[in-house]
């Protein structure tokens, strides 16, 4: 008995091994898949409907908290608090939403606090998703508390995050896996943003850069129409224009001008990394006083009404400000309060642990920072082609994507949000540029530093799955030992004991033809249990699994994960003979390849190596005609 060497008679072969049924079953598995999918898009609408209707009410809500806080009216009527006549009281109103929202974080749910999308994609990566129901009617309750009280925040934050509790509520209710329920998360999370602005595209790139950390049909496709359904419910229960219009059209940027809005990127870079900075260091600071957590919201409340007294531009949503920044005609002290005290006040409330979202004050700071920018452009070089609605819009997107590094989410946010499309290189250029100073100089995004800082890492990469690029057939070896069915089982136990070189946890059994019979393990084979005279087939119990030449070692992977095996029979689909074995040890080694192609530095053409043949030969074709002359 040798390796690669197979003995005795044959028995007839397994329907497992079956060429025609294996692709039946192929089928059978894609047919089950698909209506999988289909399943679960059909849940991400229903999502998407449900917190359309609820995004309409926590606006409505919004306005009621606000008219009842600052103006004594009960009415949904839209409003805000910068036209408050409450003079110095204005600093309470604030604290008080505060306190409320302390009060619900300490007796509901803790996890309340902040702007949500940290929160959903700490339950993605360590918690199966698993999001606590009660999230989906506190935190919409608590944020419109905080922003209808004069909170410096957004609505979509809160939104998002209801969003992402209604899909893993739904998933935790229903039979589905883990990444069913991570995709329905994702899918109530962007469709949320969608239908709160209106931005269909911009929520798909969210999903993708910030929460999925994928991109398959699996995940795309149930996203996608959640994002498209909160889309229609936006323009079904809002309004149909574009959420933020410019007042002035914009006109395709000058090639002189798309260098100095990359400029800009380059300064917004470094103010989002200041900025996100800045949020966690006033959140380790009120971590520090000696009181408890749950009346940091209050004390933040206090900083906000007090700012908000001197400039009520930043108490609440401040979605009109954004509008104005647009429209190019804010006084420099207005755009220098917009930047710095709603800058402060954001970042004192953030820090403090209340409820609120953060791309309503990025794009309010990040457009009153790019309006200041391109004025000090317009006054030292007035023929630059760099307009104030430009600046505004890109300042906007820059230090979103700075801040968030979500790159595409931030660009395509901006188009879709205003329409204004041709402003696609200036924000290119912005964006970029703002994306790469982030990367090389700050290590966690504002959406990532506080769950890293509980040792929670997120996915940075989205790349093919190495294993899935590498065929069987590539790596495939001739090394391995198959053991006929009907050899005595001493022999085959005398025999493996001399073989020093070749140690297995599972063997492989075949016919005297090599047709595959099945796998059994080294325990059953060694065991004192059976008989010397016994056959070796007579051991043969598990089910049949084998992997073909065209398979992938991903495929292999997941058969040894499933089978509790660390080999595996490669068979011949022609005449189910076994043409090689594969190892676990082959899967590893081809994975380490595939990471050793980002770290080994090689040219693939030499130009020196070239230029000598090319030397050479010139030299060898000189010497010929010579001769020839001669």
């Amino acid at each position: 008995m040798s390796k690669n060497t197979v003995l005795n008679q044959g028995i007839p072969i397994s329907p497992s091994l079956n060429p025609t049924l294996k692709s039946e079953n192929i089928k059978r598995k894609d047919i089950v898949h698909k209506k999988r999918l289909f399943y679960i898009s059909l849940l991400a609408i229903l999502i998407a409907i449900s917190i359309s209707f609820i995004a309409k009410g926590l606006i409505h809500l919004i306005d009621f908290i606000t008219n009842i806080s600052f103006y004594g009216k009960f009415s949904i009527d839209p409003s805000t608090p910068m036209d408050n006549q409450l003079g110095w009281l204005v600093v309470f109103i604030p604290a008080i939403g505060g306190l409320l929202i302390g009060l619900m974080a300490y007796y509901g749910s803790k996890a309340i606090r902040g702007h949500g999308i940290p929160e959903a994609m700490e339950q993605i990566l360590t918690n199966q998703s698993k999001v606590n129901p009660a999230i989906t009617y506190l935190k919409p309750l608590s944020a419109a508390i905080s922003i209808g009280t004069g909170g410096p925040f957004g609505a979509e934050g809160p939104i998002i995050s209801t969003g992402g509790a209604l899909g893993s509520t739904l998933g935790q209710l229903l039979k589905i896996t883990h990444i069913e329920r991570k995709i329905l998360l994702a899918a109530g999370a962007t469709a949320g943003m969608s239908a709160i602005f209106g931005t269909p595209i911009a929520a798909i790139f969210l999903a993708i850069e910030l929460l999925l950390f994928e991109f398959s049909p699996r995940s795309i496709i149930p996203v996608a129409l959640a994002c498209v359904t909160g889309a229609i419910g936006h323009h079904f229960l809002f309004e149909a224009g574009v959420v933020f219009p410019a007042s002035h059209f914009i006109e395709i940027a000058s090639i002189s001008s798309i260098g100095f809005y990359a400029a800009m990127g380059i300064v917004i870079g470094f103010l989002s990394i200041f900025v996100s900075k800045l949020v966690y260091w006033v959140e380790e600071g009120f971590e520090k006083l000696p009181i408890h957590w749950a009346w940091w919201p209050a004390i933040g409340g206090l900083a906000v009404g007090f700012i908000g007294y001197y400039s009520p531009r930043t108490l609440g949503v401040g979605y009109h400000n954004i509008v104005e920044l647009l429209s190019g005609s804010l006084a420099l002290p207005v755009l220098m309060s917009l930047f710095l005290l709603k800058f402060t006040s954001w970042a004192i409330s953030l820090g403090s642990g209340t409820s609120g979202g953060t791309l309503a004050p990025l794009l309010t700071i990040g457009g009153a920072f790019g309006s200041l920018l391109g004025t000090v452009i317009l006054y030292w070089f007035p023929d630059s082609g760099v307009t104030i609605t430009l600046a505004a819009l890109v300042g906007m997107s820059a230090l979103f994507a700075g801040a968030s590094r979500a790159l595409l989410t931030s660009i395509v946010f901006a188009l879709e949000a205003t329409g204004q499309f041709n402003a696609l290189l200036p924000l290119l250029a912005t964006c970029l540029t703002a994306y790469l100073i982030s990367y090389f100089f700050m290590k966690n995004t504002i959406m990532t530093e506080r769950i890293a800082r509980r040792g929670v890492k997120t996915p940075s990469t989205y790349e093919p799955d190495n294993l899935e690029k590498i065929n069987v057939s590539q790596v495939l070896s001739d090394q391995g030992i198959t053991i006929s069915e009907d050899i005595p089982l001493g022999e085959v136990q005398e025999w493996l004991s001399q073989q020093e070189d070749y140690k297995s946890n599972y063997y492989i059994i075949s016919d005297s033809d090599g047709k595959y019979k099945g796998i059994i393990s080294s325990s059953s084979l060694f065991s004192n249990h059976h008989l010397p005279e016994k056959t070796v087939g007579s051991l043969v119990k598990r089910v049949a699994i084998f992997i073909e030449l065209e398979d992938t070692l991903r495929t292999a992977a997941e058969k040894m994960v499933n089978e509790n095996v660390d080999v595996l029979p490669v068979v011949s689909p022609i005449n189910q003979t076994v043409i090689g074995i594969l190892s676990y040890h082959d899967i590893l080694a081809s994975y380490k390849q595939g990471m050793d192609e980002h770290d080994t530095h090689q040219p693939n053409i030499s130009l020196k190596r070239k230029g000598m043949k090319i030397l050479i030969r010139g030299q060898k074709l000189a010497s010929s005609i010579r001769r020839k002359e001669k």
